[in-house]
């Protein structure tokens, strides 16, 4: 594996919707696009993701123990769950406009935390800090919109990724998630 890709480009482990609501998210996205008026291009399909942990820049022994406590984390599959969409603060002209939830993404939360966990036991505690707002984002607006309440999107999250993105996304490894 790959692990100096940090050297270019973005790298973070994130989880990804399975085909199927990737495309049902990306139409959701078109349509709030004409709701709210934006003009700014919607994330592809096969890139939507949740980022857990960015990874970018760090050298490849660090990388290479955030995967190793990657690999070591004992999760079952759990379900996600979206359900208002909102723009986050972000430089003028370029807003990221996600999905978020509340309830629906408390696994999501605790799987992070667990990720954070076996991060710090292997040394990178700084790696591991608590700040997380889970989402997944959509496109980058021109302007802020509020919160608005969205049909649920949800999902069962069966892995855990590490991502090279540059050009597009790489999955430079697949943790699946088991007991």
């Amino acid at each position: 594996m790959d692990y100096n890709a940090s050297s270019s480009g973005q790298l973070f482990l994130a989880t990804i919707p399975d085909a199927d609501t990737a495309a049902r998210i990306r139409r959701l996205a078109g349509m709030l696009k004409r709701a709210h008026k934006f003009d700014g291009k919607l994330i592809e399909a096969e890139r939507l993701h949740v980022s857990l942990f960015f990874l970018g820049g760090l050298p490849a022994p660090i990388v290479r123990m955030a995967c190793e406590a990657a690999a070591e984390v004992p999760v079952q599959p759990f379900d996600v769950l979206f359900d208002r969409s909102v723009s986050f603060r972000g430089r003028p002209g370029s807003r990221p406009f996600v999905l978020i939830g509340d309830d629906g993404l408390d696994r999501l939360r605790s799987f992070r935390r667990t990720l954070g966990a076996a991060m710090a036991r292997k040394g990178l505690k700084l790696l591991a800090k608590n700040d997380f707002v889970p989402h997944l984002t959509l496109s980058h607006a021109e302007r802020k919109v509020e919160e608005y309440p969205i049909e649920p999107i949800c999902w069962t999250v069966n892995e855990l990724v590490l991502i090279h993105s540059m050009h597009g996304h790489v999955h430079l490894a697949r943790w699946p998630l088991r007991v």
